[in-house]
């Protein structure tokens, strides 16, 4: 067998069976975690496909000019925009894992969803306080519209969760056209339209520099007063300082939040410039949205079987396209 998929990362015996069934007989897969700098170069040098979290920390930049030979650099995250992709070598095809950890993500978003319906927060708060407000009224989904801002595997599983509570689905993509049931769809180019009928608006749109930025005081005034506003893809799409305003100032909007502008994993920590968990009207969650104990092994698995696309080749799923890059 000459051709190898190289993997960046340590496997264990669970995670290398995973990969193997996915891989099959296409490829011999050689771990580098444990070589040492030759037989690493060596390896590196005869990549047919290179599997990794993350090349830029995984190798050193001296072995990354090694790649050049490769058919396809695949990564294990479904959000690229914080590896400096611009740093591979030229030419060589990167693809994302997206859709990876959809399912659990749009759990979260309908649990966020409900918990800001239901006003969960707002009134276990008030139970702490001795408040009991039975009448006090909250809302259902049923009937609502929600707004899917990035109609992938995120988007989509999300609205298929939604639609069994009997909410209409309005959505954006680039296309402005998808074999999903839907209500209504457009392109990116109708955000303003997306925003004015939302009653939920789910963000789930890769950030790349077109989209960083993209909600910011006018486009959260184009909403309504009592809508629900769930980030699950990146803080930077919205405005930071724009959206803390726009809570302090609407008390009936509320920001569910599990994107966060500087976070560990991209940034190596965790900082808020405005004091949102201050505010009655803001949920938040540590980006936990695709922590369960499933995860890790579907995306590797999901991960592995485009790379056998790429050994076999046959068309590759979520190439990253230089406009969708952010760094």
């Amino acid at each position: 067998m000459n051709r190898t998929l190289v993997v960046t990362f340590e496997l264990n015996a669970d995670t290398s069976s995973i990969l193997s069934e996915a891989i099959g007989g296409a490829a011999r897969i050689e771990s580098i975690s444990a070589l040492d700098p030759a037989a690493r170069a060596a390896a590196l040098r005869a990549a047919s496909v290179v599997l990794a979290r993350n090349p830029v920390r995984e190798l050193k930049p001296d072995e990354l000019a090694l790649l050049g030979g490769a058919a396809l650099i695949q990564l294990i995250p479904a959000g690229v925009d914080f590896i400096p992709i611009g740093d591979l070598p030229a030419g060589v095809p990167v693809a994302s894992n997206a859709g990876a950890y959809s399912e659990p993500m749009a759990e979260h978003a309908i649990a966020l969803t409900l918990a800001a319906a239901k006003r969960l927060m707002i009134e276990h708060a008030a139970l702490t306080r001795g408040e009991f407000n039975q009448h006090t009224p909250n809302r259902m989904l049923a009937g609502m519209t929600c707004g899917i801002l990035g109609f992938g595997g995120i988007g989509q599983a999300t609205a298929r969760l939604m639609r069994a509570f009997g909410t209409r689905i309005h959505a954006l993509n680039r296309s402005g056209a998808t074999k999903e049931p839907v209500d209504w769809i457009g392109t990116t180019g109708q955000l303003d339209a997306l925003l004015a009928a939302a009653d939920v608006l789910v963000i789930s749109i890769p950030l790349t520099r077109a989209t960083h930025g993209l909600i910011g005081a006018r486009e959260l005034g184009l909403m309504k007063k009592n809508a629900i506003l769930v980030n699950l893809a990146r803080g930077e799409i919205i405005d930071e300082a724009a959206l803390f305003a726009h809570l302090r100032a609407t008390p009936g909007f509320t920001a569910c939040l599990d994107a966060w502008w500087v976070e560990p994993v991209r940034h190596g920590t965790f900082r808020m410039d405005q004091p949102f968990m201050t505010l009655p009207n803001v949920i938040g969650s540590p980006h936990n949205s695709a922590s369960v104990a499933q995860t890790g092994s579907a995306a590797l698995r999901m991960a592995g079987l485009n790379c056998r696309r790429a050994l076999l080749g046959e068309t590759v799923l979520n190439l990253v396209r230089p406009e969708d890059r952010y760094l």
